[in-house]
């Protein structure tokens, strides 16, 4: 049973997101939030497995709370925006979320994010994530590259790459004639020498250590350019 805490300030908008998981056999909303403080509160003492995160909330912001969610109880986040472009998204990654999502979301979208999550991947599919990664990774201030880097072998940084790049492990497979059971190892291998909990921190990571730049998002790209 995946646990899941929703935290929006807008009561209704938790009502709807609340009564198409609890359809689910596999999904348990067990707190709701109406602020980013109580979200915090609240994922200590219920433990939740996923938290749905509003990014504008009174009294403590998404950002600072998914910040906070992740650093105390490891929780993982999926923020929750009006807009798909909403420059707080890729803070939200910073700051340790595995993903979001735009509020008017199909139905199924939300309980395939969930599970997605829940089960220890990033939510990296939707092209408006690499769109939004894109759009802001040159905004911010880059710190120098991570030493850890010096631990990947030529094979590993290549494949953060195209993990960056939003490529899937099939398609890694595919682009670099592996099994896909290699390609996983490949990339547990790397989230392990970075010390990073998912695909979402690779992404970040990549663009913050300037191992891919933005703009070089699609897979041609990508093909293109290896």
């Amino acid at each position: 049973m995946i646990k899941v805490l929703l935290a929006d300030d807008q009561r209704l908008v938790r009502a709807g997101f609340k009564s198409i998981l609890d359809g689910e056999d596999d999904v348990d909303v067990v707190a709701e939030a109406a602020n980013g403080t109580e979200a915090v509160a609240l994922t200590r003492s219920v433990k939740p497995d996923v938290v749905l995160m509003d990014i504008r909330m009174p009294e403590l912001d998404g950002l600072a709370a998914a910040r906070e969610i992740v650093r105390i109880a490891g929780a993982r986040v999926i923020i929750l925006t009006t807009f798909d472009l909403d420059e707080y998204v890729y803070g939200a990654l910073r700051a340790g979320a595995s993903g979001f999502l735009v509020k008017d979301t199909e139905p199924m979208e939300l309980i395939h994010a969930v599970r997605v999550v829940a089960r220890g991947d990033a939510l990296l599919a939707p092209a408006v994530t690499r769109k939004l990664i894109a759009e802001f990774a040159g905004r911010v201030d880059r710190p120098a590259p991570s030493p850890r880097l010096n631990s990947l072998t030529d094979r590993e940084r290549e494949v953060m790459v195209l993990v960056a790049a939003g490529l899937s492990n099939d398609e890694i497979a595919a682009k670099l004639v592996l099994s896909p059971a290699t390609a996983k190892t490949h990339v547990s291998r790397i989230m392990t020498k970075l010390d990073v909990r998912d695909r979402a921190q690779l992404v970040v990571l990549a663009y913050e250590s300037a191992m891919i730049t933005p703009g070089w998002m699609s897979t041609r790209d990508v093909r293109d350019r290896q």
